[in-house]
């Protein structure tokens, strides 16, 4: 199956449907911290889509 044609969005939509994905989803002008160990990244405007995937 060739995922090229499908836009990011829908692509988004599917996963988000299976078990052990969490969406997380920053509203325009909402700040968002992410810190993995000592790796750290500020966003400071979404819109934004996190993905959460334990698999």
């Amino acid at each position: 199956m060739d995922l090229s044609k499908f836009s990011t969005s829908e692509l988004v939509e599917e996963l988000v449907k299976r078990e052990g994905v969490e969406k997380i989803t920053v509203a325009p002008y909402e700040s968002c911290v992410i810190t993995v160990g000592d790796k750290k990244i500020n966003d400071d405007g979404g819109p934004a889509v996190i993905l959460r995937i334990v698999d």
